[in-house]
């Protein structure tokens, strides 16, 4: 896939909505731009997989793997002036919620603009002024002034599904982007763009793409996609909270512009050394930077294919700044660089490489 094409694909995977379990939109275009790469299908939890078109069945299987969600939020109770409570759907820090503007879909599937409320400073006695809201303090507001005008009117309901309202940008002098939901749109980029280039490759394994859903509610989508591909190897793909705004040069492990992250720990999986030092020496061999790092925190799917049947996995990882806030850059060469990387160590692979693992 072409530079530009590679762009427009990014823009438009941050920008479409998606949370856990409503993952309908992310889907679409995602079959839409890997129709030709292989034989693609959906099952009922919305989770897509697409199978190389030479795959034989004779050969190890290789799962490449991403996740469609990204974090949102929920319509728990609708108040009679209007006002709509909600819960958050995936991991938010309080601090970056209040005041953003946001998309609350309904009952006909379209999207209605809103924001996230909370009490104005001219109300607000000394002591809140001075501390962040509590989540039960906030509420999204789509201009309405009672319960009946948000069910009759607005068509809301209870259970709806809300994202930020953003509209991802980039910019061509500094090669970054600034949009939502790059956890992990970014994975599904690759995912795709991975099974378009390699299409016509002749391998030496089968591959199998599994874009899986409800990971920011617990992994619940990979939970099946494993037992459906049943992988013998795994490589995830995933857009991991960058680092270099928050640490000292020495701990930074996922910054911008200095390549893919692969992660060797974190609180869910210890990746596997041998296909960890695979993939590090296929990168030092074709020049790809790469970042190393030790998590004391954080989780992917790749923690769930690993536990089925032990399947040697590792994760390539775009740095994301701001990660599970509404607005996250990312730059194009750490995802250029992730998906060569990603090609090399898929062509690199057969049945031989992978018994030393």
């Amino acid at each position: 896939m072409d530079k530009e094409k590679s762009i427009q694909l990014i823009k438009d995977l941050s920008n479409v909505r998606g949370i856990s379990s409503f993952e309908d939109e992310v889907t679409a275009l995602f079959k839409d731009t890997v129709k030709d790469a292989g034989t693609v299908s959906e099952d009922h939890m919305r989770n897509v997989f697409v199978k190389h078109p030479a795959n034989d069945g004779k050969r190890p299987v290789v799962e490449l793997d991403a996740h469609s969600d990204e974090v949102g939020f929920m319509i728990r109770a609708i108040k009679p002036n209007g006002q709509m409570m909600f819960v958050n759907v995936g991991g938010w820090a309080t601090v970056t919620i209040p005041a953003q503007k946001v998309k609350v879909r309904n009952r006909d599937g379209e999207w209605i603009s809103g924001i996230v409320s909370s009490t104005p400073p001219h109300f607000m006695t000394a002591e809140e002024k001075t501390r962040l809201p509590k989540p039960e303090e906030l509420s999204i507001d789509v201009g309405a002034s009672s319960a009946d005008e948000i069910i009759d009117v607005y068509g809301i309901e209870v259970g709806a599904p809300v994202v930020p309202d953003v509209t991802c940008e980039y910019n061509d002098k500094t090669g970054l982007f600034l949009g939502k939901a790059f956890d992990n749109r970014i994975g599904t980029a690759l995912l795709a763009s991975t099974m378009n280039d390699l299409a016509t490759e002749k391998l030496d394994v089968d591959v199998i793409a599994g874009l899986s859903s409800q990971e920011e509610v617990g992994d619940r989508g990979a939970e099946v996609v494993v037992r459906k591909i049943k992988p013998d190897l795994a490589i995830v793909f995933e857009g991991a909270p960058a680092d270099d705004t928050v640490m000292p040069n020495y701990l930074i492990q996922s910054g911008l512009r200095k390549g893919p992250m692969l992660r060797d720990f974190d609180s869910t999986i210890v990746t596997n050394p041998h296909f960890q030092r695979f993939a590090l020496d296929i990168a030092t061999k074709n020049n790809i930077p790469v970042q190393r790092s030790v998590r004391t925190g954080g989780g992917q799917d790749g923690a769930i294919i690993n536990r089925y049947n032990g399947a040697p996995t590792i994760v390539i990882s775009v740095p994301v700044r701001y990660a599970h806030t509404p607005y996250c850059f990312i730059a194009f060469e750490d995802y250029q660089n992730a998906l060569a990387l990603a090609k090399k160590i898929i062509k690199a692979l057969n049945a031989d490489i992978l018994e030393k693992f």
